[in-house]
């Protein structure tokens, strides 16, 4: 090993090969047979469960548990897959804990809720270890739909469209299909190409089609869809990341966290993957979590999270934030980039101190520099690329407006969680499916 994490500047290799098999493996491994029988026998079965609620695909949670724990993991799957077709994925990246879990009766009660998460995955991965798919499609329609952007809320739609019979054309900008499950999630919690392993189930329903490598915009125009499809639904995600608006931001070393954990998620061999000594993450949310955890991982020596507000207000739930500082990652609060140093490359970060005003977020006047040589911007995501003519409401696209529907990140309404984009593709083909069989 030529290098280690005490090595300056940006640098490959610097763990021992075994190391990054170590670091990236199952986050939270799966349970065995005998576990989840146990775990599933902690659920009250609640006839009013608070679980469903708080899932935004509204999962019956309780019936798939009970299935769980009279020995048929196959109906169970079969019960959340009807709710939520990327149901596999969800259990390995869902906030369950500000979710079902926190709503947990047993989560009220003692402070441990049913481990929802964990069996929702068991269910899940024993069918689709099983070759278990049990959607058919209905006889076809004759109606097409064009579906923009491959990720959760675009896969979920086509799913669902084409069990009711409708032949879909799925337009993915990417070389693969799967969103951000397939390049904006912490390898850690989706191991061994799961994200490509439930797109391909998801296929095997059939009547899609996947165009990888065409852009709304580029390569095809809204009005060329509406000409040619009977419908057309938008999942385009958020493609822009918001800039830090700060003095130096364009030196090297300085870069787009999600543009790294897309980096990290398709390089095979993780031990030529670049990382600093001395990292710095400015935001408070999932992405910042992950970049800052996947850059310890990686060998990086020094690791800070810097948000701008306190750490009640970041979107990283306490969770995250946890599996963060027990990584060895440190957290700043209430402070804000207002330059980065360094002659050509980014050697250090300053910081003023922040507080609350009536009058919004004020600097205090205190300022600190954190060394650096490797920044990732993780301040949030914007809508980039929404063709003309459609209607925006706060930054996003309106749901429905003629022929087009969108969901997802890019749409206005619910969380930026896949779970939610999985909601919404799945209500719009319901609501292009009203459409198109209507009279």
């Amino acid at each position: 090993m030529s290098n280690s994490p005490f090595t300056p500047g940006i640098v490959a290799g610097r763990l021992p090969d075994a190391a990054y098999a170590r670091n990236f493996a199952d986050h939270e491994p799966p349970l065995d047979a005998h576990e989840a029988r146990v775990a599933a026998d902690r659920c009250y079965f609640c006839h009013d469960a608070p679980c469903i609620t708080a899932c935004p695909t509204a999962i019956d949670i309780p019936l798939f548990i009970r299935q769980i724990a009279t020995g048929t993991p196959e109906a169970a799957a079969t019960t959340i897959w009807s709710q939520n077709i990327l149901g596999g994925m969800c259990a390995r990246v869902c906030p369950t804990e500000t979710l079902c879990e926190e709503a947990c009766v047993r989560e009220a009660a003692e402070g441990k809720p049913v481990e929802i998460g964990r069996l929702q995955r068991y269910a899940t991965d024993v069918a689709m270890a099983k070759g278990l798919h049990p959607f058919t499609r209905a006889p076809r329609t004759g109606k097409r739909v064009a579906v923009v952007g491959a990720g959760p809320a675009g896969l979920a739609c086509a799913h669902r469209l084409a069990m009711h019979g409708h032949d879909v054309v799925v337009f993915e900008r990417r070389p693969k299909a799967g969103g951000l499950n397939e390049y904006g999630i912490a390898s850690y919690k989706t191991t061994g190409g799961f994200a490509q392993k439930e797109v391909e189930w998801l296929l095997s329903i059939g009547g899609i089609e996947i165009r990888c490598g065409v852009e709304l915009g580029r390569d095809v125009t809204l009005a060329q869809l509406e000409a040619e499809y009977d419908a057309v639904f938008l999942g385009i995600g958020l493609a822009g990341v918001n800039a830090l608006r700060t003095p130096g931001e364009d030196k090297a070393g300085v870069r787009d966290a999600v543009d790294f954990i897309a980096e990290l998620r398709q390089t095979a061999d993780l031990s030529t993957l670049p990382i600093g000594r001395d990292v710095v993450v400015i935001g408070g949310g999932m992405t910042a979590v992950d970049a800052a955890v996947q850059s310890k991982l990686l060998g990086a020596e020094n690791v800070t999270i810097v948000y701008r507000r306190g750490q009640e207000k970041m979107s990283a739930s306490a969770y995250e934030q946890e599996h963060a500082t027990s990584a060895g990652v440190r957290i700043i609060c209430n402070a804000m980039p207002v330059a980065i140093h360094g002659n050509g490359a980014v050697r250090e970060v300053e910081f003023a101190y922040t507080r609350e005003t009536s009058e919004g977020l004020k600097p205090t006047g205190e300022t600190f520099r954190l060394k650096a040589d490797q920044v990732f911007k993780a301040i949030g995501q914007t809508l980039a690329g929404a063709p003309e003519g459609l209607a925006v409401e706060g930054g996003k696209l309106k749901g429905h407006q003629g022929k087009v529907w969108a969901g997802g990140d890019c749409a206005a309404g619910g969380e930026d969680l896949t779970v939610t984009a999985v909601a919404e593709g799945r209500d719009a083909a319901e609501a292009i499916h009203a459409a198109l069989t209507a009279g």
